[in-house]
């Protein structure tokens, strides 16, 4: 049974970048859009109030936490453009397993975001930016971008399922964006207002820019979010896994 799980999950894995192929400008959209907002924060906005050391140091971490956060709306889209077009019906009537369906997805979401991520380190290097830490530090922090954006994955999948069509999604989005800036990406929480300082840092994006920011060993770190770093996807995992392959399963009934 395993090997056929395997077997089928590969298979919609190779259904979703067989997408990149032939929907590549979306691909490159994909890519370029979260570039264009580091270099517009970094040269036109960045202010960088209350961070010592160099902006763009400081900046380049939080927009790779930010970038992880921000896929979720890449697979709700994708959820519920299949859902529309019967796509997820007709493989739920296939002699296949019924997890390869969300394995598929997970899988290349989460090859796509890494890719994401190798493109934002080099524009990163590419104007300025250093990680002081270590190789073994900035993997470290790369795992921790990663499991955030595994995370934001299943949120999305389940969300999707719910929103169902993809006027829906724009709805969701609206919210999605406040939450993402609602953050230490682009600023220290210092220079806010006391209490908006209090949010953004129980913003679980800020742990894992927090985090990041120490183990690359740029401007704004603190080793103590390590831990948050890493409960708060774990957690969210834990609610949102269970709640998408639920609803995944009643969608036949």
């Amino acid at each position: 049974m395993s090997t056929y799980v395997l077997s089928d999950s590969w298979t919609m894995t190779r259904r979703e970048l067989a997408h990149w192929a032939r929907q590549p400008v979306q691909v490159v959209v994909g890519l370029v859009f979260p570039v264009m907002m580091l270099l517009m924060f970094g040269y036109l906005i960045g202010g960088g109030r209350e961070v010592k050391g160099e902006y763009v140091d400081f900046l380049v971490p939080g927009m790779l936490a930010l970038t992880m956060a921000f896929g979720l709306e890449g697979t709700m889209t994708a959820v519920t453009q299949d859902l529309n077009k019967g796509v997820v019906d007709r493989f739920r009537s296939m002699p296949m397993a019924n997890s390869a369906v969300l394995v598929g997805r997970s899988v290349a979401d989460m090859l796509q975001s890494a890719l994401g991520l190798a493109v934002m380190i080099a524009v990163g290097y590419a104007i300025g930016w250093r990680a002081h830490g270590g190789l073994g530090a900035a993997l470290g922090a790369v795992g921790l971008l990663l499991l955030l954006r595994f995370a934001m994955l299943w949120i999305g999948i389940f969300l999707g399922m719910v929103a169902g069509r993809p006027e829906m999604v724009q709805a969701v989005q609206i919210l999605v964006w406040p939450v993402g800036f609602l953050s230490n990406a682009f600023a220290s929480p210092e220079s806010m207002p006391e209490w908006l300082g209090t949010v953004v840092e129980w913003n679980p994006m800020s742990a894992t820019a927090t985090a990041v920011r120490d183990l690359f060993g740029n401007p704004g770190g603190e080793p103590g979010h390590m831990a948050a770093a890493i409960i708060w996807p774990v957690a969210l995992v834990a609610v949102f896994f269970p709640l998408a392959v639920r609803k995944f399963q009643a969608l036949s009934r």
